[in-house]
């Protein structure tokens, strides 16, 4: 009679577990990068042991794994959010990068996490049949939205899709990825408070600009 309650809060508490794996690791990974990350470490401050996160995760290299399809599934996720039937397209377009924007700002151990996989030539994303192809979501709604801004003639630039998520991309990345190289170079903190609404706004107007035939 008691079997199935049971059985759910076990289910229940190992899923909280593998979230607060999940949680540490990602920490950990952003911090020393693949290579420099310890098991034994996330162990440590998860208060348990090796042997359990490798119970849920298989390796070292499966938890990593693990960690970058959270990352990228709750970005993802975020771009989903768009309302593309309810927005005018220059709209559409224009939060879609300021949602970039926000999400990298306080996510700056994704950042962290992708340049790291860069640095091992997206060898692990590689593996993931989870993030084969989950790119495609947000590559949809912005061709949604490019449609329909060619179709009422707001958009007069013949653009790619791909090519509009890099410049989204790419700005909002720089901002965090770079700002410590950027700031001794140049004397300025990108992330500090004081500039993030100009360059919020900035990264959607350059992108409306650009689709409007202005850049």
């Amino acid at each position: 009679m008691t079997t199935q309650p049971v059985a759910s809060e076990r289910q229940r508490d190992a899923e909280r577990t593998k979230a607060e794996i999940l949680k540490v690791a990602q920490q950990e990974f952003a911090r020393h990068g693949y290579a420099g990350a310890r098991v034994d470490e996330i162990a440590e401050r998860m208060r348990t042991t090796k042997r359990m996160i490798y119970y849920y995760f298989g390796s070292k290299e499966r938890l990593y794994i693990a960690v970058l399809e959270k990352a990228y599934t709750e970005v993802r996720a975020m771009e989903r959010t768009i309302d593309v039937e309810h927005l005018a397209p220059v709209e559409a377009i224009r939060t879609l990068a300021e949602l970039t924007f926000d999400h990298h700002d306080l996510h700056r151990d994704f950042i962290k996490l992708v340049a790291i996989e860069n640095v091992h030539q997206a060898e692990h994303i590689r593996k993931s049949e989870v993030l084969a192809n989950l790119g495609t979501p947000v590559l949809d709604v912005i061709s949604r939205i490019l449609d329909a801004g060619q179709a009422s003639g707001e958009f007069v630039t013949d653009a790619d899709a791909i090519d509009v998520h890099m410049m989204i991309s790419s700005f909002c990345f720089f901002r965090v990825a770079n700002q410590h190289t950027f700031g001794a170079l140049f004397g300025r903190d990108m992330t500090a408070p004081e500039h993030r609404d100009r360059l919020r706004r900035m990264v959607g107007e350059m992108v409306v600009a650009y689709l409007r035939g202005q850049a």
